[in-house]
């Protein structure tokens, strides 16, 4: 918090006192605040203390010091993309010969494939090492085939281990062993540790001497934290923290090029939201489309032209991406209904690339398990207190493969089981329902943090609770209400009439905004009544002067 805003050091018991009902409710105790209000570099562990790491970069090191071939292999997604960044790029600094390999969605799947092992030794012949990012831990056959070739292979992960271990020369996964406040990093947060102890394994063997290149890393594997919805606790805040107060100093050219793309003044320092819904959609947009390659590439590329022009296409995927959505969710709709234990949806043709999205959107809207599927293939998304791994063994009978775990999910259909599954996997999604009934409508119920009054709704609040950020998982954004209230006007907004805006009657309350609820607001105004709402508080420049606004997340008559 800058000097002179008036509550002190941040740490100090002079927060402004919205703030510290909000770190009471959160659980967030007097020992804790200085640690959870001071995310600063000095509190990193050390590179080596997570475990693993440093039997990883002794595998390493030969292969730098020989000149011989190390593929470093990801994934397809944000994280996976930004994990292959990192690791390349430290390995080049420290003079090894290293290249990536992205897997394709469409004809390699997820993971360590034998089609993209395949591939990968047609491009490849000389390799001899390969390291994974950001998948491997459940890869224990097709590791092992990669070793038989006489290859040596590095795991680096934080998934779900299995019931046995891929037999690796190194193995480093937060899952399976973590040091204190690592247990949830991403798979670009464990390849930012790995990079930072090969660099002092490097210097040790008298291989290096060069400057310092962490920062560029930092930037991504804060990125990867973000789009990966990693719990924001621990070292995840301080990756994530640093990662946003860095960014304009010491992101990679190509990503400051992503964010100016999409529309994002360069002199304004970049939030996790803009992470969350700017940059990594984009990013995964290359995933889901064409090749997660192009987007490797855009982190990579150290040409400002270059960059700028793969910036421009990226961006330009995303909104293909976006059309796509909306197509898909167009052509599903007569197959959509409320009421329903499950939705179980399913197109003859279109882009599997974008179903897992497709389903998420209509799971936020139903508030039940969504399984979306192009012609076999399909996701499976669920709200709190579902399982959709177990609603997918349930209907093991009708299923070729599938995988995932409490919240997410793939899968793919027998040839003709299509009804069968739709079946076992509805009943089997009530049977959790039915179990775990109050657990579920205890979380479907969107509560704010904190009540307040009109008059408690200042730009000092907002300003204030910047010393809470950066916000996402297991730190939200704080979600306020006000009670009672009544609107002056209300009405759709946007080209197509999809979001509203609303006016009260009381004027010290700002004026709210309500994205995608734009069909709502002929309800609303054919009952002038008192009405309890629930927002978030933002800064909008919209209309020229910034001022601040108030994010509907839900409307509701008062007292009901």
């Amino acid at each position: 918090m800058p000097e002179g805003a008036g509550y002190g050091r941040i740490w100090d018991v002079n927060l402004h006192p919205i703030v510290e009902r909000l770190l009471e409710k959160r659980g967030i105790c007097a020992e804790e605040r200085e640690e959870f209000l001071d995310p600063s570099l000095a509190r990193l562990v050390r590179v080596d203390a997570l475990p693993g790491v440093r039997e990883a970069a002794e595998v390493i090191l030969p292969f730098v010091r020989d000149g011989r071939k190390i593929v470093v292999y990801g994934d397809y997604d944000c994280d996976g993309v930004c994990a292959s960044a990192i690791l390349v790029s430290a390995l080049r600094r420290l003079g090894a010969v290293a290249e990536a390999f992205v897997p394709d969605r469409f004809k390699e799947g997820y993971g360590l494939t034998a089609a993209a092992i395949g591939r990968l030794f047609s491009e490849h012949p000389d390799v001899g090492l390969v390291v994974t990012v950001d998948n491997g831990i459940s890869s224990v056959r097709e590791i092992a085939d990669i070793k038989a070739r006489g290859v040596s292979v590095v795991v680096t992960d934080h998934h779900l281990p299995g019931p046995d271990l891929p037999a690796a020369d190194a193995l480093v996964n937060p899952r399976v062993a973590a040091a204190p406040g690592c247990a949830d990093l991403c798979g670009a947060g464990v390849a930012f540790f790995l990079a930072g102890a090969l660099v002092q394994a490097a210097q040790a063997a008298g291989l290096y001497s060069g400057g310092k290149f962490a920062a560029p890393l930092l930037v991504l594997a804060g990125l990867a934290t973000v789009a990966d919805i990693m719990p924001l606790r621990g070292q995840n805040r301080i990756l994530v923290a640093q990662s946003l107060a860095n960014f304009w100093r010491c992101a990679p050219l190509g990503l400051k090029e992503l964010m100016r793309s999409a529309s994002r003044v360069a002199s304004s320092t970049p939030n996790a939201r803009d992470y969350g819904f700017l940059l990594s959609p984009r990013i995964n947009a290359t995933g889901r489309l064409e090749s997660a390659a192009l987007a490797y590439n855009l982190l990579m590329e150290q040409d400002r032209e270059v960059a700028r022009n793969l910036a421009v296409r990226v961006n330009g995927i995303n909104g293909r991406r976006q059309t796509e959505e909306r197509e898909l969710a167009f052509a599903l709709q007569n197959q959509i209904a409320s009421g329903r234990p499950a939705c179980v949806a399913r197109l003859e043709t279109g882009n599997t690339g974008v179903v897992g999205i497709v389903a998420a959107r209509l799971m936020e809207r139903l508030g039940v398990p969504v399984a979306v599927a192009v012609g076999d293939t399909g996701s499976v998304r669920a709200p709190d207190g579902y399982n959709v791994r177990d609603a997918l063994a349930a209907a093991t009978d009708a299923l070729d493969r599938f995988g995932g775990h409490a919240a997410a999910g793939g899968f793919t259909v027998k040839e003709g089981r299509f009804e069968d599954f739709r079946r076992l996997f509805t009943e089997a999604c009530a049977a959790q329902y039915a179990e775990s009934r109050e657990t579920i409508e205890r979380a479907k119920a969107v509560e704010p943090d904190l009540w307040l009054e009109p008059g408690d709704i200042t730009m000092e609040l907002l300003d204030a609770l910047n010393v809470l950020e950066p916000f996402g998982e297991g730190n939200p954004e704080p979600v306020f209400g006000l009670q009672g209230v009544r609107f002056s006007d209300a009405r759709p907004i946007g080209a197509e009439g999809q979001h509203a805006t609303f006016a009260f009657v009381n004027k010290a309350i700002p004026r709210a905004v309500w994205w995608n609820h734009g069909i709502d607001v002929e309800a609303i105004r054919a009952h002038d009544v008192p009405r309890d709402v629930l927002f978030t508080l933002m800064e909008s420049d919209f209309g020229g002067d910034s001022h601040l606004e108030l994010k509907l997340l839900a409307v509701r008559v008062h007292g009901q």
